[in-house]
């Protein structure tokens, strides 16, 4: 059977639905843009939901992370975030919050001092922005609250115990404590279907009703993330009521409920504002032209052809797809663009097995001019219309240096406005 291709033509064609990806359609169609957006849902659900600028540079956790990116553009001028102004990352952070809050995900407002958000091991991460559900388990660690740590019968990925045992040192009061979820008596038992259980006013109740028992007295009762997915501040709401306590969510490992949350979120409300989205999908050929760059998606019954005046690229790393790996070499998977790294493989590695630098090929992707135009072999862009944003660019350990949100933000941000220069100027 012939399949059938559809035709599209775009201002901007986006390559990844990541959070550089969706974050780049956002700040595209801001600026009027029409907007095509492609790719598989890639590591968003591996996310922990929190949105971190600069965290650690050098090993040192960062307080503040605006003079962190100070340093940081005086000892590594290649690095992306250090391609940008303070200005220019706060007036993205400040608009890609300020959307997840229209999209019902409320998140903290970008200030001056990363927060030190909660992990599920019982540890923590400096972190600009983080979920409202999230919050006051930060401002109780801050103020060393005596709280209720729960965790369920058959969840995989989040212990109460361990949680309280690890933070002990740190915030002593902390109490764990088990409960069967309502319903869900087979095991083991996941976050994502707890979550959409939960936004149910009845399991809302059943829940509420066997939490009551276990408080003895306690005010703040930390719960693995799960809820709700569309609306958790509501969930969260009804529960304290119910309990009279406050709540707050920790994440679990991934994939999880707050990426899930982002993934969701950003799929519904995309369309709605004018981008043109094909998630689960892939490119499957790139053509750079002088006037723009043509894709061909190969989805499961038709074709897609996209002719786009410009292209951000935003595919991610291994996990999204955007980079693989061989024996040999790293490379990139979309237009077959040289990735910096190691000259040979025994160079991707350390000696030491954790070494706190990490190793070399942890800082490989592509190469990108000043206006985020990927560099071709020659070393200059391989086109005036391709540009790159997120944890596909060269220079970066976004792991270690706690940036990962941060950099895909900045970087779409960055990445868009170069892009809209290049379209504008036609």
């Amino acid at each position: 059977m012939k399949r059938h291709t559809r035709h599209v033509t775009a201002d901007l064609a986006v390559i990844g639905t990541g959070i550089a990806g969706c974050a780049a359609s956002i700040f595209a169609r801001d600026l009027g843009l029409t907007v095509a957006q492609i790719g598989h849902s890639g590591a968003m659900a591996y996310t922990t939901g929190y949105i971190d600028l600069l965290g650690v540079l050098d090993g040192r956790v960062l307080d503040d992370p605006w003079s962190g990116l100070d340093a940081l553009r005086s000892t590594d001028a290649c690095h992306p975030l250090a391609r940008m102004t303070n200005h220019d990352i706060r007036t993205a952070f400040d608009r890609f919050v300020r959307l997840l809050g229209e999209m019902g995900l409320g998140y903290t407002a970008p200030g001056d001092r990363n927060v030190s958000a909660l992990l599920p091991y019982g540890t923590t991460k400096p972190t600009l922005s983080l979920p409202d559900t999230m919050l006051p388990g930060s401002d109780a660690l801050h103020r060393r609250a005596p709280a209720l740590i729960i965790d369920f019968e058959g969840l995989q990925g989040f212990s109460a115990t361990e949680f309280c045992t690890n933070m002990a040192s740190v915030w002593p009061g902390l109490r764990p404590a088990r409960l069967v979820f309502p319903g869900l008596e087979a095991r083991p038992v996941f976050p994502e279907v707890m979550a959409r259980t939960l936004e149910t006013p009845v399991a809302q109740e059943q829940l509420a009703d066997l939490i009551q028992p276990l408080l003895n007295g306690a005010e703040t009762i930390g719960l693995p993330a799960i809820l709700g997915l569309q609306a958790p501040d509501r969930v969260r709401a009804r529960l304290e009521q119910l309990t009279g306590a406050t709540l707050f969510e920790i994440p679990t490992i991934p994939p999880g409920v707050p990426g899930i949350r982002l993934r969701e979120a950003f799929e519904r409300e995309l369309p709605r504002r004018g981008v043109l989205l094909e998630p689960q999908n892939k490119v499957s050929e790139a053509i750079l032209r002088s006037t723009g760059v043509d894709l061909t998606v190969q989805g499961a019954l038709d074709d897609l052809r996209i002719e786009a005046s410009a292209a951000v690229l935003a595919s991610g790393r291994f996990l999204s797809g955007g980079l693989k790996s061989d024996r040999y070499r790293v490379k990139e998977t979309v237009l077959n663009l040289p990735v910096r790294q190691p000259e040979t493989r025994d160079g991707w590695f350390s000696a030491e097995y954790l070494d706190p630098a990490g190793y070399p090929v942890n800082k490989a992707g592509i190469e990108i001019d000043a206006a985020f135009r990927p560099l071709g072999p020659d070393g200059v862009p391989a086109s005036d219309r391709l540009f790159a944003a997120g944890v596909v660019l060269a220079h970066q350990d976004w792991v270690r240096q706690r940036c990962g949100a941060g950099l895909a933000i900045a970087t779409a941000y960055g990445a868009v406005q170069a892009a809209a220069g290049s379209i504008n100027a036609r």
